[in-house]
């Protein structure tokens, strides 16, 4: 069977419509209230045999009841945009021009979740999926949290799919993989004294000082393996004093480590190690605390390992038969993303996990993001054939 014939040109328009509402609706992380719903709303529509939203805000929509399940998972926040009047085109307009869908959520990642929308509903109707279970979500707080929100929807649902095709942009690429991420603060600690006597106290940003220039050293010195390179970079710093006029008793810098695979927790503890070496300074993953649209308080612990599935592991060769349907040839090449994603949570419980998704991943969070709408439809295409190759 053809799968391209089941998309007729009226479903086609109806894909990208889809995305355009959805790039329309403003959706920063933990502001994801419409967004959410309207989605609930249209896979209602479409006639999902299930559709809930959880606690934290996570809508999920189920398709058959199937002994062997997939789940399609697509965020709905987006960064937010601060130069609105510097884009070319308006960042919630929606619009499509010269072949392209323009606005903020247009690569990441609205345009793949209208994808993966569709993609259930036609897998269904057209006999595709038979024996299978097909989840799509449509996920919130990523952009904060990646993979807290997964988490909660296995706990909450007692979910366990088989497999996760989670639909961050790709350019269309199988990525088999991406790098891990550790977020840690070090903090140096002082003594305070007045301003007019620092002899007295003991500076902690002076303290910190050192540090930072072991952090450039550090990440120019880290290992590239498989022509990947781990990164570190300070992302913010921040003192404490008990006034403008007085020593600071605290320094804090935030720092963000992309991983490797073979880098471990061990890797990570041995660096931090070096770089407070001594100094008067603790150091400690970065714990965020966020609120969902729902209201619900969100703990973020962020250390995920890199992580890579294999070209040989059933769910790639899936992935491989899907993309010759799709596209009439074998894959080119394969891709690992740089940053993290929502994968963090299949992957840590042992469920083989991919990515592929419409949209450069370089525009991402950019001025002016836009995703050719081809792409869009083929990844529809793309979704359908993999629910049916499992």
């Amino acid at each position: 069977m053809v799968i391209s014939n089941l998309l007729t040109p009226q479903l086609e328009a109806d894909i990208i419509a889809l995305a355009q509402s959805l790039v329309r609706i403003k959706s920063l992380p933990g502001q994801e209230a419409e967004a959410i719903k309207f989605a609930e709303q249209k896979m209602i529509a479409l006639g999902y045999d299930e559709v809930l939203i959880d606690s934290m805000g996570n809508v999920l929509g189920r398709l058959g009841a199937g002994p062997k399940s997939i789940l399609l998972d697509a965020h709905l926040d987006t960064v937010a945009v601060n130069d609105a009047a510097e884009w070319a085109i308006p960042p919630f307009s929606g619009e499509v021009r010269n072949g392209r869908l323009h606005g903020r959520g247009s690569v990441d990642m609205k345009s793949a979740a209208a994808a993966a929308i569709y993609a259930g509903i036609v897998a269904k109707k057209s006999g595709l999926a038979e024996g299978k279970t097909v989840y799509v979500s449509c996920t919130v707080m990523e952009e904060d949290c990646d993979g807290e929100n997964l988490k909660h929807l296995f706990q909450e649902l007692n979910l366990r799919p088989d497999y996760v095709l989670i639909c961050e942009p790709s350019n269309n690429q199988i990525m088999l993989g991406h790098k891990g991420k550790a977020q840690i603060a070090i903090t140096t600690h002082g003594v305070s004294a007045h301003g007019a006597a620092p002899e007295k106290g003991r500076n902690a940003i002076y303290e910190m000082a050192e540090i930072i220039q072991r952090v450039e050293r550090m990440n120019e010195e880290l290992v590239v393996r498989n022509g990947r390179k781990a990164t570190l970079v300070i992302s913010q710093i921040s003192s404490a004093s008990a006034s403008l006029n007085a020593v600071p008793t605290a320094c804090e810098v935030y720092l963000d480590r992309r991983m490797i695979p073979g880098e471990t927790e061990e890797t990570i503890r041995r660096e931090m190690a070096q770089l407070i070496a001594g100094k008067n300074a603790s150091w400690a993953i970065g714990v965020l605390h966020k609120t969902s649209w729902t209201g619900q308080a969100v703990r973020y612990e962020p250390f995920h390992p890199a992580w890579q599935i294999a070209r040989d592991h059933p769910l790639t060769q899936a992935c491989v038969a899907a993309y010759r349907q799709t596209f009439g040839a074998e894959p080119a090449n394969f891709g690992f993303w740089d940053f993290s994603t929502n994968a963090v949570t299949p992957v840590s419980l042992g469920i083989p996990t991919i990515g592929f998704g419409p949209g450069d991943y370089r525009q991402a969070h950019m001025r002016d993001e836009s995703c050719p709408v081809q792409q869009i439809v083929d990844a529809c295409r793309f979704y359908i054939h993999s629910i049916h190759s499992l």
